[in-house]
């Protein structure tokens, strides 16, 4: 009888610890798949905004970036950058800023000048310093959002060519000994390989998917962006991920779960078949108290209760082993879904860091130009619902170069966070966003709607007290033209409609000002 009893104890810890090696595999399985899945996930929703700030980067450049554009593609081999260069691109912006302010007095490019009209070394100190500051901009984001490469290409007129006109994966040249970068590399890309690249080119629109590469480089996912400013095609935006080293570690990770899972698992078998073998079980009357305990109190330490009063062969002990199983597999299930929920907690928390970084303006902290279309198209929307209540008032800081020249680009900011600190304490009831650099957007809402007139009377007053207090420093002494407009359904279509109005507004204002100066 006896021997009967141990031989069924040995078959049933044999089924029991084959049913677990199984479900263990299974498990490894799917969690490695999960967190792939996941991982790929977030990896190509991060690549497309990184895409998307880059482009309304470049958005907003306009036509600087399309002059600067055409011509570092014909005259790149003239323009030497150094290797070497990290961040400190405004040496070449201050070289570029005296030779024009030398040759040009009084001028500003894209307003009173046209970049074809510059002189040859002017137009090769623009474009040195443009493809320095670009460079650093696409190395910035590759490196904040942790991605492999950030790339702009550009097709040359040879079929299937690109020239890799911004590449963070700097290429080398050396002149009279001295090591520069070497831009628009011309590289052949196979259409076959490059299927999505040249979609985003040919149709001026983003494609669906991504491009897969596996070279020495590793193997990436490559998602691709059509760069289009004022109805012409300019380029192409590409970033990249890699993720095969990502993959390793997951599998490592999930390998060493499993293991960890598999070591504790066949423990508490063992020591379950000890008990079952050693013991007889409890009588039923103490199982079903420490049951009803257990569901009051939700302690899994009245498992190893059950375990130690579950003494004997019969189907008792059985049933109270399997009740003590259950427990810890119910602590077990919920100790992994808190642990699913805290990651699920943490990318959240990493995607809305993400957002915020893509919508503040980092000199003043307040919302950029990203924030301020996206709520434009707010605007936009409800007024084809009908809302009609708003205005648009277009501040521009005066003097920023003479104070930039003169005293520096830090005295410079101090003069752009000031004005930005009066503005958002006067309108304190609208949204203010940083649009440029000494321009800022009021979008005119709630009760400053109401009292506009006395809010812009305010401004100006504020700003003629500042002129007149000599304790102050020049740059200190901020001075600020401002136009406003209110929507009018008879004279705006649009939103943009009541921006234009505001805009020439202030810069009536701005020429009133200097009028006033001169007399």
């Amino acid at each position: 009888m006896e021997k009967k009893t141990d031989s069924l104890l040995f078959r049933f810890a044999i089924i029991f610890m084959t049913f677990s090696l199984v479900t263990l595999l299974m498990s490894g399985f799917n969690i490695y798949y999960n967190q792939t899945s996941a991982y790929k996930k977030q990896c190509e929703e991060n690549l497309q905004r990184i895409a998307d700030y880059l482009k309304e980067l470049m958005l907003a450049d306009g036509e600087n970036f399309a002059d600067f554009q055409n011509y570092f593609i014909l005259h790149y081999d003239e323009v030497l950058v150094r290797y070497d260069f990290k961040d400190d691109y405004q040496s070449e912006q201050k070289k570029f800023e005296s030779l024009f302010a030398t040759k040009y007095p009084g001028k500003t490019l894209g307003v009173d000048i046209k970049f074809t009209e510059l002189s040859d070394d002017v137009k090769k100190a623009y474009a040195a310093y443009r493809f320095e500051y670009w460079l650093n901009v696409f190395e910035k984001a590759r490196d904040s959002f942790g991605i492999k490469y950030a790339y702009y290409l550009v097709p040359t007129k040879e079929d299937w060519h690109m020239y890799w006109v911004i590449d963070t994966v700097r290429e080398e040249k050396t002149v009279d000994g001295i090591k520069y970068i070497a831009p628009c590399t011309d590289v052949f890309e196979v259409p076959e390989d490059h299927e999505k690249m040249w979609e985003a080119w040919n149709t001026g629109e983003i494609p669906e998917g991504y491009d897969t590469y596996d070279n020495e480089f590793g193997k990436t996912y490559a998602y691709y962006m059509p760069l289009i400013i004022n109805g012409k095609k300019l380029g192409v935006i590409g970033t990249e991920v890699e993720i095969d080293a990502v993959n390793r570690e997951i599998f490592n990770r999930t390998l060493n779960q499993s293991i960890g899972m598999a070591a504790i698992l066949f423990v508490c078998v063992a020591a379950l078949l000890w008990f079952i073998n050693d013991r007889y079980i409890s009588k039923l009357a103490h199982l079903q108290l420490s049951v009803r305990e257990y569901s009051q109190i939700k302690d899994p330490t009245i498992a190893g209760i059950i375990e130690n009063e579950a003494v004997g062969h019969d189907e008792i002990s059985a049933l109270a082993q399997q009740i003590a199983a259950m427990i810890l597999e119910l602590e077990n299930y919920m100790t992994n879904l808190l642990k699913t929920a805290r990651e699920l907690s943490t990318t959240k928390k990493y995607a809305d860091t993400l957002h915020e970084l893509a919508h503040k303006d980092a000199l003043t902290g307040i919302r950029n130009k990203t924030a301020y279309d996206a709520e434009v198209r707010r605007i936009e929307w409800e007024m084809s619902d009908g809302y009609t209540k708003f205005g648009v008032a277009m501040i521009d800081l005066n003097f920023l170069k003479r104070i930039n020249d003169t005293f520096g680009h830090e005295q410079g900011n101090v003069a752009i966070r000031k004005l930005c600190r009066i503005v958002c304490k006067i309108f304190q009831n609208s949204l203010v966003f940083r649009i440029g650099g000494d321009e800022f957007v009021v979008i005119i809402e709630n009760d400053d709607y109401d009292n506009i007139d006395t809010l812009v009377k305010k401004f100006n007053t504020k700003l003629e007290k500042i002129s007149k207090n000599d304790s102050l420093k020049q740059w200190e002494k901020v001075s600020a033209s401002i136009g406003v407009a209110l929507y009018d359904s008879e004279l705006d279509s649009s939103f943009d409609n009541v921006f234009k109005r505001a805009d020439k507004l202030m810069y009536k204002h701005k020429k009133e000002m200097k009028a006033m100066r001169v007399d």
